[in-house]
């Protein structure tokens, strides 16, 4: 399959290493000022690139008929643009805060550790991420989805938030619940980048055939 790079950064790099593994060849690689119509003919886009350029690369995407996974944050707000958008062009993506299995597999225990305290009044909340300095946004697109796992599990109190920047750090999200009596701690720990590109072009294996825009945790089954 052909496989279309949007976004030639450090992800885009790591993409292009692994694409073979997954049965890709790359059929364009697209960075910042380079025309996204080198995408057109491609099987499938893997876009990382930076949350000011994702809408526009997206809805370029979606016109040019090419299926696309995103792992861009900080775009979020306008999800029934982009769902409106591919609706239009009968479309596919698939789109995650974070690409990497054991992030997902997070997101479900920590959706069920929240449903199990949410009328335990005892129990108060943080949600703490930090990442390598030049991650662009904060709190990061994987926390605000924790905080939303949370929510939705009927965690209704305050979650107190907090995010940190420095040096390489690939990223580390936490979750917590402490009581007077005692501490739940919920961790991820990122080692490297790989687990992120490996779950994206899962993702691009996942997405032929597909129409709409899908959710990467609700394609893996590990959802509630």
């Amino acid at each position: 399959m052909k496989l279309a790079i949007v976004g030639y950064g450090k992800m885009g790099r790591m993409v292009e290493q692994f694409a073979p593994e997954f049965g890709f060849t790359i059929h364009s690689k697209i960075d910042a000022g380079d025309p996204l119509a080198n995408a057109k003919g491609a099987d499938v886009a893997i876009e990382f690139s930076a949350p000011e350029a994702a809408i526009s690369n997206l809805e370029g995407l979606a016109a040019l008929g090419v299926p696309t996974i995103t792992g861009t944050t900080g775009w979020l707000g306008e999800m029934d643009r982009v769902k409106a958008t591919y609706a239009k062009h009968d479309g596919a993506l698939i789109w995650s805060a974070n690409f990497s299995i054991g992030v997902n597999v997070l997101l479900r225990a920590v959706h069920e550790v929240a449903r199990l305290l949410a009328n335990e009044a005892a129990y108060e909340a943080w949600a703490w991420e930090i990442h390598h300095s030049a991650k662009k946004d904060a709190p990061s697109g994987t926390l605000l989805a924790l905080v939303r796992e949370m929510q939705a599990a009927g965690y209704t109190r305050n979650i107190d938030q907090s995010s940190n920047r420095a040096g390489k750090i690939a990223g580390t999200h936490e979750i917590g619940f402490d009581s007077a009596e005692d501490t739940i701690t919920l961790r991820h720990t990122a080692r490297t980048r790989e687990g992120f590109a490996r779950g994206a072009l899962r993702a691009a294996q996942m997405i032929q055939g597909k129409k709409g825009v899908h959710e990467f945790k609700d394609l893996l089954g590990v959802t509630r």
